[in-house]
Order: C-alpha cells, then structure tokens, then sequence
C-alpha cells in the first residue's frame, strides 16, 4: 500500500511540492494498474488531485503504460475541472496504438466541447488514427480543424495528412497537401511516395522520389524500399540498380528490410542472378525474405531451385507464410507436379494453420488444368469456401479451349457462363468466350456474343507491351504507334527478319 504523509496547516505551502515530487517519482516507478490506483487515492487525500500536470501524468500513465486502461483515462478527463491539451493528446496518441483507432476522434470531440485548444501535437495521432480506422470522413474534419487554427503549416501535421489521405487512396489530397507543404523533411517525400506507390501510381512516386532527391534530401531505408516495390510493379530494373549503386555509395547496411526489397526486385524483374547474389550476402533473412527468393525462382519457371530453396528455409527455422506457398505451389505447378503440389496445399492449412486464400485455390485450379484435369480441375473450383473469382475461372476456361477444344467434357459451357455472371461488363472475358465458343463449333453463339459487345460499344483493351531502357519504361499498344520514330522502328524490324531469313536459307 502506497502512504504519503497528509499536510499540516504549518507545512502544507511545502509539503504541497514535496508530495507532488513524491507522486509523480511513483509513477515513474509503476509498472502496473494497482500500484497506480493507490498513488492516483493518495493523490486525492492530498489535495493534488486539481493539479494540471499531475492530471495529464495520471493520463499518460493510463493511455500509454503496458497497463492501458481507457476508461480510467476518460474518467479522470471527465471529473477533472482544469485539463490541459496535453492530457488530452495522450489520449488521442494512446488510441493510435491501440485497437480501438476510432475512440480517439470522440475523445477529440469531448476536447472540442470543453472549449480545449488543440495545438499542434493533437492532430498528428488523431489523424494516425483516422488513417488506421480508415475513417476519411473523420479525417477530413480534423484536417478542416487544422486550417481553422492555422496548423497547416507544421511539418509532422502535413505528414500525418498526406499519410492520411493516401491510406484512404486519395492520391489527389495526398498530393495537394504535400505540394502545398512549406516546409518538408525526408519523411514528407517518403509519405507523398508511399501515397502515390500504394495506390499504383508507380510513375508518379518514381517521379517525387527523384525530385526528392534533386532538392538536396537524402533518401532513407524507408525511400529506398518503397521505390524498389515501385521498380518491382513495373519492371524498372535500370531504376532498381541505380538505387543499388546509390545504397553501396553511400555505405548503407543492407539489413533485413532494405535486402528484402532488393530481392524482391531483382527477382520480379527476371534478374535472378542479382536476387539470388543478394539473398546470399545478406547476414540476416526473416520469412519474407526466402518467400521472395522462392516465388521469383517459380515464377520465372525454376521450379526445381524454387522447392530446394523451400527445403532449405524450412531447415533453417524459419516457419512459412502464405507467400511462400504461393511460391512453392507456382513452382510444383510449372513442374507439373500435381501430387506434391496437392501435399504441399493440405500441408499449408494443416501443418502450418495457413488459411488458404484466392491464389492459393487459383494454383491449384491452374496445375490441374495444365495437366488436363478438367473435371477435378472444376471440382476443386467448386470447393472453395468462397465464389471463385474471374481470375480462376479465365484460367480454368484457357485449359477448357487448350485440352478439350470440342468440350466433349461439359467443363467449358459452365465454367463460361460463371465468367458471364461475375464480370458481365468486361470486354477481355466476352472476346475469350466468343473464341472459346468458336473453337468448339459454336458459331452462331460466338457471333451473338460478339453482336451483343457491339450493341454496348465495348471494345477489347488493347494489349500492351514494354521494354525498359535507361530508366526508363517505354510502352506499346496493339494498333497505336506512338513513337514519333516508330516508321524508322519499323524498318529496322524488315532489315531484323531479312537477315534472319538470310541465315535460315
């Protein structure tokens, strides 16, 4: 039981701050709730308990020791006639680490209604909070609260709003508040970076991270993965060196993250070679790291090094995840091996406790109709816990047209119309069906179905190809030309195939 002296009449003016010394010394020592509750009762017999910092000790201790306890937190704000912003910010910050993000915008709502002054330490866990909910509603309000207190210029608060906006994939915001920013540090590019990559506008993060870099920052561990997962999604792989080189110049350890991120770009950008020289160096991989390794080995049709390379991780220690199953069952379905890959699915859930997801199902679809299992291939499919989704079905008709063109099966009829039903508005699955109808005779189908995508005006996408070439992505279209130099492309392909036809005579 914790016991403080009470005051006498003729020492209270210094025992008053003894005390106080006394009780917050205490609760820097308390590790746990009961502890706290006797100091907060001696608090109150000593007639501490009006004092503003000792309220937002009390505050920080409930919201942020391993000891939370929310509603006592609450309950102190609420009987407290004097609480300062800070107590109120320990609040707010404690939510943001919490499971309950949104409980921190009401906190800041009771704040607004005491008439509390936010300041500029509020807004950026409130708005950490809003983005782990997501809550964009919530969020744009607090970020109306910034500019009505004229906090829009404090850097973290910009950050946390271009964090903000882009976890709830509003690149447009993201970007206009980081334009918008005054004052910038290196987490402001990476969050304008982050924004624009995970929202799949690789060019534009590409873009922010050289300007980054061209207004004098220095990039970070965090800049340098993000823009490797952008090199990754596109195939930049001039880019990814570049950043390579760059880590090497300037001395940086290629810990666990950063060789993670280097990996998985060389391995998704079919230089395995790099990959594997850098997995090798690297002193310490956790599980993403080997999953990397194996997934860009299957995927590039080294299905036996890929299973090897599983073998290996699994004598190591290291317990797989969900990535690295969709690598191994890639490799087992590129080698044809069905039964392995079968062992490897009921291993997955049963062994490992991995629930198996879409790709996991879609795998498994795919090995068996390669293998021209159509009918266990379909089962399976109809198995699934969950629909299957257009993706399994495009790949299970692709086997139907390849090992039953006649569909003396019956597989390819229903798993067209399945396609129909879960994207009935997509060009690219009407051309498939219109030629999968074709191929099995079915003219008059395949004419119906390709005058109805006229009625709609739906036109197949045009298909795409790129190359990279000194950093940069040049991309072609089927039937659009639009290179200024395309004529003089052309002829040098009619000299290619000349001279190649010379060497077969």
């Amino acid at each position: 039981m914790v016991r403080l002296p009470i005051p006498t009449a003729k020492t209270c003016n210094s025992n008053f701050v003894s005390k106080k010394q006394q009780c917050l010394s205490l609760l820097n020592l308390c590790l746990s709730f009961k502890p706290f509750s006797q100091i907060h009762a001696q608090i109150l017999l000593s007639g501490l308990h009006r004092d503003p910092y000792l309220l937002t000790q009390l505050i920080k201790f409930c919201a942020l020791s391993p000891a939370k306890n929310f509603y006592y937190a609450q309950t102190l704000l609420r009987h407290s006639s004097t609480s300062p912003p800070s107590s109120w910010n320990f609040l707010i910050r404690g939510y943001a680490s919490s499971d309950s993000p949104r409980e921190a915008f009401l906190a800041f709502r009771s704040m607004l209604r005491r008439e509390i002054r936010p300041n500029k330490l509020t807004f950026p866990f409130l708005l950490k909070c809003c983005a782990m909910a997501p809550a964009l509603r919530e969020g744009r309000q607090a970020h109306g609260c910034v500019w009505k207190l004229g906090l829009e210029c404090d850097v973290y608060v910009g950050n946390n709003l271009v964090h903000f906006y882009g976890v709830c994939k509003k690149v447009k915001d993201a970007v206009k508040v980081f334009d918008e920013m005054s004052e910038r540090s290196v987490l402001s590019w990476n969050a304008v970076v982050t924004a624009c990559v995970d929202n799949l506008r690789m060019d534009d993060g590409i873009g922010y991270f050289v300007r980054m870099r061209k207004c004098g920052f220095e990039p970070d561990e965090t800049s340098m993965v993000v823009v490797l997962n952008a090199c990754s999604e596109i195939g930049n792989l001039g880019l990814g060196r570049g950043v390579h080189s760059y880590v090497i110049a300037r001395g940086l350890v290629l810990n666990c993250q950063l060789g993670t991120a280097f990996v998985d770009m060389y391995a998704k950008s079919g230089a395995l070679g790099y990959a594997r020289l850098v997995f090798e160096r690297m002193e310490g991989r956790n599980v993403w790291t080997w999953s990397a390794m194996i997934l860009g080995l299957a995927q590039h049709g080294f299905a036996k090094e890929a299973l090897e390379l599983f073998q290996k991780m699994l004598k190591s220690l290291i317990c797989p995840n969900y990535v690295t199953f969709l690598g191994v069952l890639c490799a087992c379905s590129h080698a044809g091996l069905v039964n392995d890959e079968y062992r490897y699915f009921h291993d997955m859930e049963h062994v490992y406790g991995i629930t198996p997801m879409m790709v996991h199902y879609g795998a498994m679809v795919d090995i068996l109709g390669r293998s021209g299992r159509l009918k266990e291939a379909y089962s399976f499919m109809k198995s699934m816990p969950f629909e299957p989704d257009p993706i399994v079905c495009r790949t299970l008709l692709s086997a139907c047209s390849t090992h039953d063109v006649s569909d003396e099966l019956g597989v390819g009829n229903k798993v067209r119309e399945k396609l129909l039903e879960l994207e009935p508005s997509r060009s690219g699955n009407f051309v498939m069906v219109a030629n999968f109808l074709a191929e099995t005779g079915m003219w008059d189908k395949a004419a119906n179905l390709r005058k109805v995508m006229k009625e709609k005006r739906m036109k197949k996408t045009a298909g795409e190809s790129g190359i990279e070439l000194g950093g940069s992505i040049h991309k072609f279209f089927s039937g659009y030309d639009s290179q200024s130099d395309y004529e003089h492309i052309y002829q040098m392909l009619d000299v290619l195939s000349f001279h190649m036809k010379l060497v077969d005579m």
